[in-house]
């Protein structure tokens, strides 16, 4: 055929046409929601009336071989309605009107889904005689359930545990479900909460924990306890002989100890290069993490110096730090500090740097953050704490 009837509808397209039915989820949907949408009308991309003279070999070649793939000639497939037409010189002749086709087990058969309808048809029953509110769901993300076909059996299980023990508070590893790991669910949480979302009440889910990573504090579960580490920086205070340590947030606000004063640094290797300092410890801060600290509540009766980087983020740290700690005061994040190292100076990712009102800094403080922020002094100025000269952080302390 030439270029323009390669343009005309062929039986490979309208099988492509219903592969993009199928792909699209909304043949499943229909048998979800019990709602035909056969007979199926497909696009018909054909020849005009003028072609007939200048083309006909080529019109009448691509009409048997519509015909010869329809189900007239298969026994399956689509149907042709015809139309009849007179040319002036070709005189009365048969061309296709439309392509139908008449029902869902044609489609399957044309496009060889049969087997996975049948599968569909399994699942979906399992899981609506488990939970019928999930017809819904079921009906909008057809094709996830085929999907995840091979373990879905074990997804029902799993959503049938959590429905009969909301909010567990166990970890995932004791979870006793026939053949499920916890391996199994690390892998599927966000298809699981998907789910969970729909069957859990409002009361066993904690709303505010939002994506995988949060996914046991979101249904109740148990969680890998946060850490907090730090150094004591006084022989007279090391617990048991040790002096560098890491313990759950719960064990830190019981500790017992009679350091007075407590540094924070984010920078790992300037909390372990930290030098010697009578009755104080350093903890490794986390970033916005400094929160948990609010939950440490021998801290308020310390002296508290915050050690952060001289950019945007670093003074935003600081002032959410004295939500806290209201006593809390900076070292090394003032001017002079930063224009004695101003051949280090790097700089903040545009679209990462804070540029809100920050309400709980001192004055000097504010100063800076305010330049900072709106490029006083150059372009998204950053001065990184581990950049500093070792000489001017041993003076500070």
């Amino acid at each position: 055929m030439s270029d323009m009837s390669s343009n005309w509808t062929s039986p490979s397209a309208i099988r492509a046409q219903l592969l993009r039915l199928w792909d699209s989820g909304r043949l499943l949907a229909a048998h979800v929601n019990g709602n035909s949408i056969f007979p199926w009308t497909l696009n018909l991309r054909q020849p005009g009336t003028a072609s007939l003279g200048e083309q006909f070999d080529e019109v009448r070649r691509w009409i048997r071989q519509l015909d010869e793939g329809s189900k007239s000639h298969k026994g399956y497939g689509y149907v042709i309605e015809w139309r009849d037409i007179n040319h002036r010189q070709l005189g009365r002749n048969r061309m296709p009107a439309s392509i139908v086709v008449a029902d869902e087990a044609d489609a399957l058969r044309l496009i060889g889904k049969g087997a996975e309808k049948r599968r569909f048809e399994q699942l979906s029953a399992l899981t609506l005689q488990a939970f019928p509110v999930l017809a819904a769901w079921i009906a909008r993300r057809p094709m996830l359930l085929l999907e995840h076909a091979p373990a879905w059996e074990r997804i029902v299980l799993i959503l049938q545990w959590f429905v009969a023990h909301p909010c567990p508070q166990r970890y995932l590893r004791e979870l006793d479900i026939p053949g499920v790991d916890s391996k199994f669910i690390e892998t599927r949480k966000a298809l699981l909460a998907e789910l969970l979302d729909q069957l859990m009440p409002p009361e066993a889910i904690y709303v505010q924990a939002i994506g995988a990573r949060q996914f046991e504090a979101r249904y109740g579960l148990l969680s890998k306890p946060v850490l907090i580490r730090f150094r004591l920086l006084d022989a007279r205070h090391h617990i048991g002989g040790l002096s560098d340590l890491s313990v759950p947030v719960a064990q830190f606000a019981a500790l017992q100890t009679t350091v007075k004063r407590v540094f924070i640094t984010e920078n790992e290797i300037n909390g372990l290069a930290f030098p010697e300092v009578a009755d104080s410890m350093v903890i490794f801060g986390g970033g916005y993490g400094v929160d948990r600290l609010g939950d440490v509540p021998w801290l308020a009766d310390k002296e508290v110096i915050y050690w952060g980087d001289i950019d945007t983020h670093g003074f935003a740290i600081l002032d959410r730090l004295r939500e806290y700690l209201p006593q809390a005061r900076s070292m090394l994040m003032d001017i002079a500090t930063l224009q004695a190292h101003r051949l280090l100076w790097g700089r903040e990712e545009q679209h990462k740097r804070h540029v809100g009102n920050l309400t709980r800094l001192i004055d000097e403080e504010r100063v800076l953050f305010h330049m900072l922020r709106d490029n006083t002094l150059g372009e998204c100025i950053r001065m990184e704490q581990e950049r500093l000269g070792f000489h001017w952080v041993r003076s500070a302390i």
